[in-house]
């Protein structure tokens, strides 16, 4: 890993360990609005899986405190699960919460140690703090392929759209082009990908499906 994009992930880590002290392990903790708007985003993200009933493997890339594992799990009794984050500080509260579990692991690092049937990043491509936009861009695509490489069945990730009021931007988080990405991740991962924006929030959910993937 170079040392711009080590700097970039000590940011980000710096950044949710100052939320997750602030606000503990809650909506607010990984600088979310609230938890409804938490689940809704969910429910877009595990249409990459499907109506399943077979065990399957989930990479959480971004995890926080294991939101999404407990959601998933309610869903997916048969899950195996890995969440991972760069923020050490998350990784410890989402052990406490959930690290009992013997299908639920979790580890500190910008990236997954082992493929999975499946990917998900919720939030981790919002927050660029100073960052120009080309750079987090990059940084964005690069982690894309990360969840391709690490993905048997398909991926989902959400960003920020580009879409939003003007007013309501704020400097510090970016606002992805919906269609760019879409056209990018249709070229480069997959024929079968879905464009998600029509669930009421300020932003979107793309969905990478590959061979045998859920259609859900």
């Amino acid at each position: 890993m170079n040392q711009e994009r080590t700097d970039l992930l000590g940011e980000v880590a710096g950044y949710y360990s100052a939320r997750l002290a602030e606000h503990g392990e809650t909506a607010q903790g990984v600088d979310w609005n609230g938890e409804e708007s938490q689940f809704l985003r969910f429910a877009q993200l595990s249409r990459v899986i499907g109506d399943r009933t077979e065990p399957f493997s989930v990479n959480d890339l971004g995890c926080g405190y294991g939101a999404l594992r407990e959601y998933l799990g309610k869903s997916y009794p048969q899950l195996s699960y890995t969440g991972i984050d760069v923020a050490e500080e998350m990784i410890q509260a989402a052990s406490r919460r959930l690290g009992g579990d013997p299908s639920t692991r979790f580890i500190v690092g910008s990236e997954p140690d082992e493929v999975a049937d499946f990917g998900i990043a919720s939030g981790i491509f919002n927050v660029r703090m100073a960052r120009g936009d080309a750079e987090w861009l990059d940084y964005i695509k690069g982690v894309l392929d990360i969840m391709d490489r690490t993905s048997r069945l398909g991926f989902a990730f959400n960003c920020l759209t580009s879409y939003s009021d003007a007013d309501k931007m704020r400097d510090t988080l970016y606002y992805a082009d919906p269609c760019a990405l879409f056209d990018h991740c249709k070229r480069r991962y997959s024929r079968n990908v879905a464009l998600l924006h029509d669930y009421g929030l300020y932003e979107f959910t793309i969905v990478v499906r590959k061979g045998g993937a859920g259609t859900a």
